[in-house]
């Protein structure tokens, strides 16, 4: 069963052809459907051709373009039914025609679809509707169409009195009854089934009123000499695809959802990325940083869309491009840059030995980032797809400078992802005391299955996602109270805005602009000393930096969790080497070393790290002789801006909600707390910027009637086009540009 009717009307001016589609529309949305009706024009006069258009839904309506595929023509007038009346009926699609001939004649004509015909002109006549010059069949031919889509005579009834119409029922009634049927379709729009289910959700309590728009033909005057430019289509870069660090077609893959095209979205996905679940849970989302749409209603939620695609169309194993000259490469480090790196060298056919210092593959996504936020199986599950590969693995490796060496004899290349493994730490009074501890290796023992209870009141000091990891799995390890305190504003802490504003739900308290001063305890800590700080003049990074203040307060604690920040660890590297563009310099002779992810960027976010591993692969294969374009990042500042969205064309919407659990197990250590999108209607709030959707925006402002449908967008008769240019001042989302 089909969830959307499309129906076509064809007639002439005077016949009412708009009406009789407003007319359907009422039966149906009497039926409970949601439905869409409009209509335009050719010349405004009276005989000039006329189409009109509605669709009937289960869903509520969010395709705004003509009909081009029609379920179901009706044709008020059999002089039109030509090709252009013929176009795009999907098979199986039924005709209803307004014919004083024998079906006989016409039935041959149209095999395989289902055919309707009536002399509505003679009825309408004998019912006097109209003028002696002019019948008006619309009212008359709808009857037809309610008997041959098997719906119910008294539903047309009830429309026709709301609509004030209901002095011409008695000649759609003899329509019903006397209109003649032939054949039976073939293909979808015969069976469409829509008439005979409830619809999934509420439809709007009434029509709306009837909006048409009227389009001029050419006149036949050749414009093409006047221009001085001409419009083109065009595909510009959108914000979200500008500001995505792993270098994912954003606007890309929440187009095809919007078209239900689920799993073309997700293959979208698979060329960029092996980590479509694990990002839909934990990327910070710099992509709805830059979303256009944030600044009018709220950003899309790209992030929750990315998790609904991936957890219905896991990232599945990509076509293995056999390599001329395949080589051998060691990756160190299993986390997302190590991994990325390994999925693209693997896929383009190279030989991957990936080495990991623990027993299980991951590094922080499995270590640092809890099962509450991350579950394991969408983790292990996107592993297994690098996996699938012909990626080998070493577990408990762990590398030092000897064993750099060894790799250089052994392998053609060296990728080096082994993350920040330096931790910050604190040279202040106390700092040794037992109850100080690093968040880190706190959460590496959670994430690994150990359980250290903690117990009474503890103090995570940071702002980071580390610091509400510690926080939240705090209290999940059985802490009565947890306090954050971040050196800065809160409005200014790095960690992901929704793990803060889940900390919160959960009963994490935040304490801004206090800094660590001490800790203080006999044999273990009892308490912190905190300064106040305030936030002074913006540092290199562009941030505000925290001033001390010289007043102190101090804080009550059982335990103390450090999520100060971490460095990479570089003594893996041979004396006298560095580190320029991501390669490793000052080696001896052998295999080259290349670094990537937060070994060599230090940005430390998933999504970041699964960009550097690609980028870095690549360069490695291109120094190597493959040839092959490498990812780079876009240049931001080449994004659509807002500026140059036509925001009257977009109703205001807020974004979609993601479902938080909020039963008595959310705090069990291993039950998800975000439960993602309920839908993927959020696709639709996308503005496509600088991507062109087909809305038909151009071909309805065009003056001169020169854009046309193309069977992959639009065709433009430059010809009669005098580059005016209102169809690039028109259209929505920056998709044209003029061109001289």
């Amino acid at each position: 069963m089909v969830e959307t009717l499309e129906i076509r009307l064809h007639g002439r001016g005077g016949q009412g052809g708009v009406t009789c589609a407003k007319i359907l529309a009422s039966v149906y949305a009497r039926l409970g459907f949601h439905v869409q009706t409009f209509g335009d024009y050719a010349g405004e006069r009276s005989g000039a051709p006329v189409r009109a258009y509605t669709r009937v839904s289960r869903k509520p309506i969010l395709n705004r373009n003509k009909v081009y595929e029609p379920d179901h023509l009706v044709i008020l007038d059999a002089n039109l039914l030509g090709p252009e009346a013929l176009a795009g009926l999907v098979p199986g699609g039924s005709l209803l025609i307004n014919s004083p001939e024998d079906p006989g004649s016409l039935g041959g004509r149209f095999p395989g679809h289902p055919l309707g015909v009536l002399d509505a002109t003679a009825i309408a006549r004998r019912h006097g509707i109209g003028t002696r010059s002019l019948v008006i069949v619309n009212t008359t031919i709808a009857g037809a169409f309610v008997r041959m889509q098997d719906l119910p005579l008294e539903e047309l009834e009830k429309a026709y009195r709301s609509l004030g119409l209901l002095s011409n029922f008695p000649a759609a009634k003899e329509a019903f009854e006397t209109v003649r049927v032939l054949g039976e379709g073939t293909g979808t729009a015969a069976d469409s089934g829509i008439r005979d289910t409830e619809p999934a959700s509420p439809p709007p309590s009434e029509v709306e009123p009837l909006v048409t728009h009227k389009e001029s033909p050419p006149t036949g005057l050749k414009t093409g000499s006047w221009r001085t430019q001409v419009p083109a289509y065009v595909e510009t870069l959108a914000p979200c695809n500008a500001w995505c660090p792993a270098g994912n077609d954003v606007v890309g893959f929440v187009q095809a959802i919007a078209r239900d095209r689920v799993e073309e979205a997700a293959s979208i996905l698979a060329r960029t990325t092996p980590f479509p679940g694990v990002c839909g849970r934990v990327c910070p989302a710099p992509c709805m940083e830059g979303c256009n749409r944030r600044e009018y209603d709220g950003a899309v939620r790209i992030r929750g869309l990315e998790r609904w695609v991936a957890d219905r169309f896991p990232a599945r194993r990509p076509e293995v491009q056999p390599s001329p000259a395949p080589r051998r490469f060691a990756v160190v480090g299993s986390g997302p840059a190590g991994l990325t790196a390994s999925w693209t060298l693997a896929r383009l056919g190279h030989r991957v030995v990936l080495f990991e210092r623990g027993p299980l593959l991951g590094g922080v996504l499995r270590t640092g980032i809890p099962p509450y936020r991350l579950p394991r199986e969408v983790l292990d599950r996107e592993i297994g797809g690098i996996l699938d590969l012909g990626v080998e693995t070493r577990t408990s490796f762990d590398l030092d400078r000897n064993g750099l060496e060894d790799l250089r004899a052994e392998f053609d290349a060296i990728l080096l992802a082994t993350g920040l493994q330096s931790l910050r730490g604190l040279d202040l009074e106390g700092g040794d005391l037992p109850g100080v501890r690093q968040g880190i290796g706190f959460l590496e023992e959670r994430n690994s299955g150990v359980l250290p209870p903690l117990r009474g009141r503890v103090l995570v000091l940071g702002g980071g996602n580390t610091a509400m990891d510690c926080a939240r799995s705090a209290l999940r390890a059985g802490a009565e109270s947890v306090i954050v305190a971040y050196r800065r504003s809160l409005e200014e802490m790095p960690a992901i805005r929704e793990e803060i504003e889940e900390a919160r739900e959960e009963g994490v308290e935040l304490r801004e602009c206090l800094a660590p001063a001490a800790f203080l305890g006999n044999g273990r800590v009892e308490a912190a000393r905190l300064e106040k700080m305030v936030l002074g003049d913006p540092g290199e990074d562009g941030r505000r930096r925290p001033v001390p203040t010289g007043e102190f307060l101090t804080v009550a604690c059982d335990s103390v969790l450090l999520a100060l920040g971490q460095s990479a660890k570089t003594s893996i590297l041979p004396e006298g080497a560095g580190i320029e563009g991501g390669r490793v310099t000052g080696l001896p002779e052998g295999a080259p070393v290349y670094c990537a992810g937060d070994f060599a960027t230090g940005e430390g976010t998933v999504t970041h790290a699964i960009g550097d591993g690609r980028r870095m692969a690549q360069r490695a294969l291109l120094a190597l002789g493959e040839e092959l374009e490498v990812f780079e990042r876009p240049d931001r500042t080449q994004a659509v801006p807002i500026t140059d969205i036509r925001l009257d064309h977009f109703s205001k919407a807020p974004p979609g909600e993601e479902r938080r659990r909020t039963d008595a197990a959310r705090l069990h250590p291993d039950l998800e707390v975000n439960l993602g999108l309920e839908s993927p209607l959020e696709a639709h709030r996308c503005f496509s910027c600088g991507h062109c959707t087909f809305c038909d925006t151009c071909l309805v402002y065009c003056p001169e009637g020169i854009v046309r449908r193309a069977e992959d967008g639009y065709e433009l008769d430059y010809s009669y086009c005098k580059g005016c240019g209102i169809c690039v001042e028109e259209c929505p989302r920056r998709a044209m540009e003029m061109r001289t």
